[in-house]
């Protein structure tokens, strides 16, 4: 308890009078990654956009380090120390990769570390800086991603939310992908990541919560499971593990 920075409970939220979470409590640990899984339509984005103040809550309690996130705006919810990546990535496409990391850095603190958070988001995507001066729009999907991805890092965020970071891209960019994320949660970043492709988001996972029409149906450590065999029924197939 000592070490969470994010704190869920018994959550609800609805689109006006359809419920799509019913009682959901989640925890993150500080410097863990903690995964949302579970079939389309669940909730998952649902969860990751009231925590970041983008849906209004009905009921319970969001808490960030202790602090509320029930009343501010999106807007101070960031400062606050979230970055939120959100499906479809959510790039400014007529501008350049460098205009869009720089966004990145809006906050006064992050633009007074600017170029030591450029170099670090380089020094993580290279292939970023070869493409500095080239339009967002006209990037790979899994460039696209990792600008996403690299432009909420610029504000030295609490805890990075990343919803379906894989959704698009080809099974090999996926691999990718997700040792990127290893890399940024050996680094000490704290991540709440929705994702579709179960078995990978598990196998990096401290922790996962399953999501089953708006109410979490199961949690436990990542590896507790994928080794699980209703999970594996239910979401995955016969794995080779």
């Amino acid at each position: 308890m000592a070490n969470r920075l994010l704190e869920v409970s018994d959550l609800e939220v609805a689109y006006g009078d359809v419920r799509a979470l019913w009682g959901v409590s989640i925890h993150v640990e500080a410097g863990s990654v903690v995964a949302i899984v579970g079939a389309n339509g669940a909730g998952k984005t649902t969860l990751l956009r009231a925590i970041s103040g983008l849906l209004p809550v009905r009921r319970g309690t969001i808490a960030l380090g202790g602090a509320s996130l029930a009343g501010p705006a999106p807007e101070a919810i960031a400062r606050m120390g979230i970055a939120h990546v959100p499906e479809g990535r959510g790039l400014f496409r007529q501008m350049t990769v460098l205009e869009n990391l720089e966004l990145g850095a809006f906050q006064p603190k992050a633009r007074a570390n600017m170029r030591q958070a450029l170099d670090k988001a380089y020094a993580l995507f290279p292939r970023l800086k070869e493409r500095a001066g080239q339009k967002a729009g006209s990037l790979s999907g899994g460039e696209q991603q990792m600008l996403a991805i690299a432009r909420a890092t610029m504000s030295d965020p609490k805890l990075l939310i990343l919803d379906e970071p894989s959704i698009g891209l080809s099974p090999l960019v996926v691999q990718q992908m997700f040792s990127l994320i290893e890399t940024l949660h050996r680094q000490g970043v704290t991540i709440l990541l929705v994702e579709q492709n179960i078995h990978q988001a598990l196998k990096i996972a401290d922790y996962a919560f399953v999501l089953k029409t708006g109410e979490i149906a199961m949690q436990g450590t990542g590896a507790e499971l994928i080794a699980d065999p209703e999970i594996q029924k239910a979401y995955m197939g016969v794995l080779e593990l």
